[in-house]
Order: structure tokens, then sequence, then C-alpha cells
């Protein structure tokens, strides 16, 4: 694989496991080195950041909490100390409390809202000036239910329509500053998150039998795009949400 990103410096926030160490390891095989953000599995994002090392980058795990500004300001503070800039964000780390409009508690929209869209608002205003004379790329993780309705998903599937406009705003307010926002919505990926949903089984299934691809999404089908929505190849592509789900939201 060429190094496209030799010479880069990326943040991946959420890059421990599941989507985000896929996104942590492809932008390392292209060169990049690599800062795993997590909030509480420092063992996974450790060893992320070790097979990252293995593949010939610099690769750190660090701590920081998404949805508070003064975590989020010390997080990319430290990325400029250890690494010197930054060129690629990916606001992966999301969260969030699956239940119907009417059982939801304020609190759960709260945080679901801070971690999913405000979480990656402050990171992106937090990273770019670490850009500022390099140009860079921030790419944010969304997904299906932000445009379509799915059981027990109003919390997320919302913050995710709130992380999508934060895109298109971005896009267009960074533009001038030689940064170029996109995100990316995947389909149904089989990883921990989805030990939170009662249906989690039948929604393996639906996803097995009515993807016209003949498979369901791989984290490493969702990293493949992010990673080239990072490279100049990509840079007339603003704002704009890339719907990578092997064709599942097309059937009726």
């Amino acid at each position: 694989m060429a190094a496209d990103f030799a010479g880069k410096v990326a943040v991946v926030t959420g890059g421990g496991r599941g989507i985000g160490r896929a996104i942590v390891l492809e932008l390392a095989r292209r060169g990049a080195d690599v800062v795993v953000n997590y909030l509480r599995n420092e063992a996974a994002a450790e060893q992320t950041a070790q097979e990252a090392r293995a593949l010939g980058v610099r690769a750190v795990a660090l701590r920081a909490h998404v949805g508070d500004p003064g975590k989020v300001e010390r997080l990319f503070q430290q990325v400029g100390e250890q690494l010197g800039g930054l060129d690629i964000l990916v606001n992966n780390a999301a969260s969030g409390v699956i239940r119907s409009a009417l059982e939801l508690e304020p609190h759960h929209w709260d945080w679901t809202m801070n971690i999913n869209a405000r979480g990656a608002w402050l990171a992106a205003r937090a990273a770019a000036p670490l850009m500022d004379g390099r140009g860079g790329s921030i790419v944010n993780l969304s997904s299906l239910g932000s445009q379509r309705v799915l059981p027990e998903y109003v919390a997320v599937g919302v913050s995710k329509a709130a992380l999508e406009a934060v895109t298109r705003y971005l896009a267009v307010e960074l533009a001038p500053r030689g940064i170029v926002v996109n995100a990316v919505a995947g389909g149904l990926v089989e990883t921990d998150a989805l030990q939170h949903f009662a249906r989690r089984d039948q929604m393996l299934a639906d996803a097995r039998t009515r993807t016209p691809a003949g498979r369901m999404v791989e984290p490493e089908d969702i990293a493949r795009v992010v990673a080239f929505l990072c490279t100049d190849d990509a840079r007339m592509i603003r704002g704009q949400v890339i719907v990578v789900d092997g064709g599942y939201s097309l059937p009726t």
C-alpha cells in the first residue's frame, strides 16, 4: 500500500476498539503517526497503539473525555507537544442511550448529544489551530440512524443528524484554512457496541440477508473510505456524508 500519509499526524477519537481501531491501523499502514484517544479502556487503546507502532509509525494512546471542553483542549495540546502538529482528525468516539423517545430521561439526551455532536465540534475547534499552515482533513463518523428511524435509537439518531449538520458548517468555515471536512455513515457493523441493543440478533440476521453486497459491512470497509477522504484525491469532496452500507439502505 502506498504511504499516502507518510509524515502526517492523525488523531482518532475512540480509537481503541471496533471501527476506531480499524481506522487507526488503516492510517498507520498508510504511514501516518497516530494518536489513539480513549476514555475508559486503556488496555485496548494501548494494544491498538502497539499494533500501529509495529507498522513502523509513531503511536500513542491518550485519554480524554471528548464531551469535556477542558479535556479536549488538553488532548490536542498534548498532540502538539508530542507530535508537533496535526493533519487528520477522525471523530469516531460515540456513545448513547438506547431507549424509546418516551423512556428517555433528559440526562440521557444530554449525554448522547454531548459525546456525538458537541464532542466532534469541540475536537474540531481544538484541532484547527494545529492544522494551520499545513491543511488537514476532518472526518466525522455518523450512522444510518441520522436519516432513518430505527427502534429505540432516537437519542443517537438525533445526535448523528446534528453531527452531519456540524460537518456541513465546519466544511464551509474551515475551507479557507485548507481543512477538508466530511462524514462517513456506516451500515450495521458487528462490534461491541451492539451489545446494548435488545434486538441485536435480529438486527444482525436482517443485515446479513438484506444487504445487496452479500455480506455485512466490516470495520475495515469504513476505515478505507475514511482514509480516502483524507487523501488529495478527495479534496473536492466537501461537507458530504458518504454512506458505506453495502446497499442495505436502498431496498424498501
